[in-house]
């Protein structure tokens, strides 16, 4: 019966709190491939501010149907005079490689980002109790760590 209770929770979760999250994080100003983009460098990417970019797009296809035309162009908007949030440089290991690394700019947003996704997390967790919010955590870590397993 679990899994069944937790697939019929799957849906509206990812939703609605997975899209008002992204809605969150990106202010209205960027597009969820964006928001994405910057998370990815943000956590995976070197010391938290630059990503090749063929690794950007190794981890955005796993989870949209986009194309590598269109990441290139997410990112491209993102390298423009405004917003100014990253710069696309060749890789010193590889000619034919891009490096995509976050703008002083670029990393004044990321931390206005999580700030407004942390504000957000907080009043969708400020109903529970101290308890509670330890359970859902280890729960996710948890479900996170199998998942990861199992690709």
């Amino acid at each position: 019966r679990a899994p069944l209770e937790f697939l019929q929770l799957f849906y509206p979760f990812h939703y609605r709190v997975g899209f008002a999250t992204e809605a969150a994080l990106s202010s209205g100003a960027l597009s969820r491939q964006q928001t994405v983009i910057l998370w990815l460098i943000h956590s995976e990417g070197v010391d938290g501010r630059s990503m090749r970019r063929k690794d950007i797009e190794a981890s955005i296809t796993t989870w949209f149907d986009v194309t590598s035309s269109a990441i290139s162009k997410a990112i491209r908007q993102m390298a423009q005079p405004e917003p100014g949030l990253v710069s696309i440089d060749e890789d010193p290991t590889s000619g034919r490689e891009k490096v995509v690394t976050l703008t002083p700019r670029g990393e004044r947003f990321l931390a206005a980002m999580i700030g407004n996704g942390v504000a957000h997390i907080a009043k969708l967790i400020a109903p529970l109790s101290d308890d509670e919010i330890a359970q859902g955590l280890n729960f996710l870590a948890r479900v996170s760590e199998i998942s990861a397993g199992l690709d």
